[in-house]
């Protein structure tokens, strides 16, 4: 099912997104100091083309600690990326979410693109991962924030 769908996303609407993101990242590595965005972008365009099965969790969750684009810098960066690139993205993938909507089956496909919009808006400090280890980790860290307010120590 994973397979059939993400086949049908791909051709009516995936490809598009999935260039737009890349197109994004050409840009950002052509400044230079935009690598890092350029980087992510790559990331977030191979996740566009083909997202079903796959999902996108803050990196500090996946890895258990902070680091840069997970701290302060990420958030300067992620407001940076918001401004130039971040809300173009997203609106795409609104408009592109709103076309999907007008049909019942597309409807799974609208959702996903609304998804899509979110990350675009704050990409760095994510990691794509596959679907069923982003729900193991969003357990983990709901325990873990669960005996954290109970005042019994946690790993997040």
């Amino acid at each position: 099912m994973i397979l059939l769908g993400n086949i049908l996303w791909f051709l009516l609407g995936g490809l598009v997104m999935g260039l737009a993101w890349w197109l994004v990242g050409l840009l950002a590595f052509i400044s230079i100091i935009g690598i890092p965005w350029g980087r992510a972008c790559f990331v977030m365009g191979s996740f566009a083309f083909f997202p079903f099965g796959k999902d996108v969790v803050r990196r500090d969750m996946l890895t258990g600690q902070s680091d840069i684009g997970t701290g302060t810098l990420g958030t300067v960066g992620n407001i940076i990326w918001l401004i130039f690139a971040g809300f173009w993205l997203a609106l795409g993938h609104l408009a592109s979410a709103a076309l999907c909507a007008v049909t019942i089956i597309g409807l799974p496909f609208a959702w996903q693109h609304v998804k899509l919009a979110g990350l675009a808006l704050w990409p760095i400090g994510r990691s794509v991962v596959s679907a069923d280890l982003a729900a193991a980790l969003r357990q983990e860290h709901a325990l873990a924030e669960d005996r954290r307010r109970r005042g019994q120590g946690g790993k997040f």
